[in-house]
């Protein structure tokens, strides 16, 4: 049987309200911990008077029966009756009572105080039984008593009041209501303020409620006095205290969570800030002698405490109420400091870590206990890639989301959730079985380099390539084989009013001769929308027969630069050059090259992705490495001489194959016969004077010269140009011997002499257009060159 004996599946009614939890009953205590709220019930077995075993309308309770308090577990199956009587029986010398409940329904009967529990017989049975802690008040009458409750939030239903009807007893010189009302009162759980607070804390500023506050710390409540309410919270309603610094390192927050919480209007209020700055110190002096410190505080308070303010209040409060303060544990952010920066729903906090759970504070406080945690999740933070979010899934179904956490605290959030056991959240697993808490004890064997944040953006890239992939299957929009109508707009023979007055005309009286007009203009409607689809057709059909030819038709060859008048815009890329040698592969690749076979035999159906990241791994462990770096070094060494061998070829080439020479050597060879023509009518035309005309006075003047009547027409009408002064006063200073050379030297000379321009060659075509009708008058040889 063992020395313990623990049931997960039990509830403890708490004001109406069934709270689930764990019971283990051991040797010499028993324990209850309220899977709710986290807190522990624990009692001395040998406090203990009786233990009974009543029926419920779902299982049975399970009653411990203690001096001054009634704990009821309920939950219980009947096959575990002979079990627990064997246990109690054994480890605690008490038997299991068996008690039956009154099923008549009288609401007559006796009362009976008991411990802190009223209970109310119907012939010895007991009927119903009030826990006198829930009792928030009670008011006598005549002959009657009303009892009031605390309200629960969580229940569904709850019990306001009860009276209680008492018949004055002739025989008894008692007043039976006024002790009925007194027994009452001893035990409900009614706060009034007697005698003198340990101590008063003045003008504390609250975060929640918001405002500041007079602390006054009795010897069994709080009481919060502010301008507008007053609140007066009972230790046994503290759960638990934290002592938190602010991320700026100057302030400190300390948090009492409260349960049940205390109330304004409709608002409630689960948690009590209290803000503190760092540097501020206190003097505090109470109201206790020496003998009560030593005696009820076990001499953990003096009489007169200072030092800083925060210090001196958490150690009266932890002192006076008995709770353990919990602080920051390990964590550290990647700003040095306990907490991180992040938003819950609209409001601005900071998330803190814990050794046991998450809090955030402060608005509004939130505290997640690691044994009520499901799992984790990193999410990508919508509309910026600077920050993550950080879901909270519970047991109970609750998810908490924490926007906006910086993207540096990643590493360290993931690396203090993995060393708390939480199970992160596979993102893969896409509506997979939750894991609680007390199984994730193996969650590290999964794969301690497991990143889910990483796993989670492939999945979100790989469903977005595969959108991409369904959008671009669709068929893309043609207007010209679409039945929409717009396309009438566009028609080049679009009906006109006249037209479709007439239709309908038509219409009306086709329809008085088939007897229905709705069908008639049904069909109209068929006629019309048939001509639009042939009138679509046939166009469609045009422009294909068009486009047919216009691909047919041979496309005209385009000029070169040096042949049309105008520059043409080269291409914004250079093209490519398939001889030029490739660069040298690394090591890493000849290896990979080498291996890539293997992987893909030894994880077949790998993508391309998995493979590089799983070469990349190996390569990592390859020790020696020198024999393909060796082949590196030659590969490298052979791509260094083709490069040279490449370069010098690519510079013979394009010596020899420049558009430029090639343009200028052929324009040459055409144009050499015409410039030869007009050297050799020039110098004969010069006769005696032996005088040299340059290109550039031929190209400006035309047919003019300096002997015959052939120059007197054309210079009389139009001076010369500056070009052509020049070529005048260089002709009068050469000698006729030079003159005569270049006559016989042919055209070569002049064609170095002749500018390269097209722009310039055209016009000087037309100038010598202009003078050739002077030159045709006077029969000379230069009107050849005139009018070319």
């Amino acid at each position: 049987m063992g020395d313990f004996q623990e049931y997960p599946d039990v509830v403890q009614e708490i004001r109406g309200a069934l709270n689930p939890g764990r019971l283990k009953l051991q040797e010499g205590s028993i324990y209850f911990k309220n899977l709710k709220t986290g807190k522990v019930d624990q009692f001395q077995t040998s406090d203990l008077q009786k233990v009974q075993w009543l029926k419920r309308a779902r299982g049975y309770c399970l009653k411990f029966v203690l001096e001054t308090s009634i704990h009821r577990f309920d939950g219980f199956k009947d096959n575990e009756f002979e079990k627990l009587a064997k246990f109690i029986s054994n480890h605690y010398a008490l038997s299991l009572e068996k008690v039956d409940p009154s099923l008549k329904g009288w609401n007559w009967g006796k009362s009976e105080f008991e411990a802190n529990s009223l209970n109310f017989k119907v012939e010895n049975n007991v009927a119903f039984e009030i826990p006198l802690s829930n009792v928030t008040n009670a008011t006598p009458g005549k002959n009657e008593v009303t009892i009031e409750f605390h309200q629960n939030d969580d229940a569904a239903v709850s019990l306001m009041e009860v009276r209680f009807y008492i018949p004055p007893d002739p025989d008894s010189e008692k007043d039976s209501v006024a002790e009925f009302h007194k027994t009452v009162m001893e035990n409900a759980d009614v706060i009034e303020i007697s005698g003198e607070s340990i101590c008063t804390l003045q003008e504390i500023q609250c975060l929640t409620p918001r405002g500041r506050y007079d602390l006054k710390l009795f010897p069994s409540f709080l009481q919060l006095h502010g301008k507008t309410f007053d609140y007066k919270i009972p230790y046994q309603t503290i759960l638990r205290l934290f002592l938190l610094t602010h991320k700026d390192g100057r302030q400190m927050y300390f948090v009492v969570s409260l349960d049940p919480p205390i109330k304004q209007g409709q608002t409630r209020y689960h948690f009590l800030i209290l803000l503190f700055q760092k540097e501020d110190e206190m003097q505090l002096e109470l109201n206790l002698s020496e003998e009560e410190i030593e005696s009820k505080y076990e001499g953990k308070l003096q009489k007169e405490m200072n030092g800083p303010e925060y210090e001196v209040i958490s150690k009266v409060f932890k002192a006076i109420t008995g709770r353990k303060i919990t602080v920051p544990g390990s964590f550290e952010s990647h700003h040095k400091a306990q907490a991180v920066s992040c938003s819950y729903k609209a409001a601005t906090g900071l998330l803190y870590p814990l050794e046991r759970g998450f809090i955030f504070v402060y608005k509004p406080p939130i505290h997640i206990r690691f044994d009520e945690v499901v799992n984790v999740n990193f999410a990508r933070s919508a509309g910026s890639t600077r920050s993550f979010d950080f879901e909270v899934d519970t047991q109970n179904g609750a998810s908490y989301t924490f926007v906006g956490v910086e993207k540096d605290e990643y590493g360290k959030l993931y690396d203090f959730v993995k060393g708390k056991n939480l199970r992160v959240k596979n993102i893969g697993d896409k509506g997979g079985k939750a894991v609680s808490y007390n199984e994730m004890s193996d969650s590290d064997e999964e794969g301690g380099d497991h990143d889910a944040y990483l796993e989670r953006m492939k999945r979100e890239g790989k469903d977005r390539d595969e959108d991409d992939s369904d959008d671009s299957s669709d068929e893309s929009f043609n207007p010209g084989e679409s039945g929409s109508e717009v396309a009438e707009e566009y028609d080049s023979n679009p009906p006109t009013t006249s037209d479709s007055d007439s239709d309908y005309s038509g219409a009306s009286s086709d329809g008085n001769e088939e007897g229905s007009d709705a069908e008639e203009r049904r069909r109209l409607r068929e006629e019309k929308k048939k001509e639009k689809e042939e009138r679509r057709e046939q166009k469609r059909k045009e422009r294909e027969e068009k486009e047919k030819a216009k691909a047919s038709k041979p496309k005209p060859k385009k000029k070169k630069d040096d042949e049309v008048g105008g520059s043409r815009k080269r291409k914004a890329g250079k093209d490519k050059d398939p001889n030029k040698p490739k660069r040298p592969q690394s090591a890493y690749f000849i290896w990979l090259n080498e291996h890539r076979e293997d992987i893909k035999e030894e994880f077949p159906g790998i993508s391309v992705t998995d493979l590089s990241k799983k070469a990349g791994e190996r390569w990592k462990e390859v020790t020696d490495k020198s024999e393909w770096e060796e082949k590196a070094k030659r590969a490298k060494a052979d791509y260094q001489v083709a490069m040279e061998e490449y370069n010098r070829n690519k510079g013979s080439d394009s010596e020899d194959d420049s558009p430029k020479s090639k343009g200028k050597s052929s324009k040459s060879s055409k144009t050499s016969p015409k410039k030869k023509t007009k050297v050799e009518a020039s110098s004969s035309a010069a006769g005696g004077g032996g005088s040299f005309k340059s290109k550039e006075y031929i190209s400006s003047s035309g047919s003019n010269s300096d002997s015959g009547d052939a120059g007197s027409g054309s210079d009389s009408d139009k001076p010369l140009t500056k070009v052509a002064k020049k070529a005048k006063a260089k002709k009068a200073k050469e000698s006729p011997e030079k003159a005569a050379s270049a006559s016989a030297g042919g055209s070569g000379s002049e064609e170095e002499e002749k500018p390269s321009s097209p722009a310039a060659g055209s016009d000087d075509e037309d100038k010598k257009d202009e003078s050739g009708s002077a030159a045709g008058a006077s029969g000379k040889e230069g009107s050849g060159s005139g009018s070319e």
